[in-house]
């Protein structure tokens, strides 16, 4: 297949980050965007793309084989639902849905087209998560016993939706892929301190059926901005710190060791700390990559689209927790 002919959706924040990756990777055949501001500076940026601010015409192209969808969370579903039934292959931001069953109906019309559905979790394609799974998933750290997730700052402040939908999905999406199963109960607290409905602080814990268990701490009120996940391992710990320029992952030999015939404690054993030289690749373009890879045919279609939903099912149930928390308070 020659370079697929992609059409980027929604210009306004991440979408021209998109738009750069797919015009160096594949043909940027379309731009567009329902503002004129944005669609003129794309225009100018991409004068081999066409702008439009109509959706239809760039689901009419038969030419076209894939929308990456970049507009606001609430219209991601639709948009991604129209472009499957034009036979499209999708790549869309975050969540591709807000409800499971919505995000079961895109999974299903995916598969029944032989289509790839693509949700954007960019975290997944980072070098240094990509290192952490690699660890998990060839025994150094033990048997993983928890992992956490501190993402936290002082802003962005939204009113459309809350920091469980907007910072918990980039955790929730990583802590998901690194433990490969889903959460068998979730439990999540918060509060709506600056927007009425719209909780800018939550705590999440998730218990999987394994018997591992992990926590999130979201927060838009946060003195420190923190991008920070650690795994705990019965021999060795990890940490991946986002924050960081050039020690992104971490990997510390600490662990429980042994009770003292004593006195009965546990005591710990510490060893060396180790910094792995992580890749400098843009995890946007790998994960551009690897959707245009499924896009000609590589790889498995149906896991991400799975992966993807389970992220949201995931989301929803916490989402369910966070409102029975919040109605039950005085």
């Amino acid at each position: 297949m020659s370079r697929p002919r992609v059409g980027v959706v929604g210009l306004n924040y991440w979408g021209p980050n998109l738009a750069r990756n797919f015009d160096e990777l594949a043909e940027l055949a379309y731009v567009c965007d329902l503002s004129p501001e944005l669609l003129e500076r794309s225009a100018a940026r991409y004068p081999d793309a066409r702008a439009t601010a109509d959706y239809g015409e760039l689901l009419a192209d038969a030419t076209l084989d894939a929308v990456v969808v970049a507009t606001s969370v609430p219209t991601h579903y639709a948009l991604a639902k129209q472009a499957l039934l034009a036979g499209k292959h999708v790549f869309v931001e975050k969540p591709p849905a807000t409800r499971a069953a919505e995000m079961d109906e895109l999974v299903a019309l995916a598969a029944e087209r032989d289509l790839t559905l693509m949700p954007g979790h960019l975290l997944l394609y980072h070098p240094g998560v990509l290192k952490v799974k690699e660890l998990v998933d060839a025994g150094e750290l033990g048997d993983v016993l928890c992992v956490y997730g501190n993402r936290q700052n002082l802003g962005i402040i939204r009113s459309n939706e809350n920091a469980l939908w907007s910072l918990g999905v980039h955790d929730l999406s990583v802590i998901l892929y690194l433990l490969g199963e889903e959460p068998s109960e979730v439990v999540a607290h918060g509060r709506d301190f600056l927007t009425p409905g719209v909780e800018d602080v939550v705590f999440c814990y998730l218990r999987f059926p394994s018997g591992k268990i992990a926590h999130m701490h979201l927060s838009w009120l946060d003195p420190h901005k923190m991008r920070k996940i650690t795994v705990v391992g019965t021999e060795k710990m990890v940490c991946f710190d986002d924050m960081e320029l050039e020690r992104k992952v971490t990997i510390y030999e600490k662990a429980p060791w042994k009770r003292a015939e004593s006195y009965g404690e546990w005591q710990t054993r510490s060893g060396d700390i180790h910094i792995p030289k992580i890749a400098t690749d843009e995890p946007l373009k790998l994960e551009c990559r690897h959707f245009l890879a499924l896009v000609t045919g590589e790889g498995d279609r149906g896991k991400v689209a799975d992966d993807g939903a389970m992220v949201v099912r995931a989301l929803e149930k916490l989402q369910l927790s966070l409102d029975a928390a919040g109605a039950a308070r005085p």
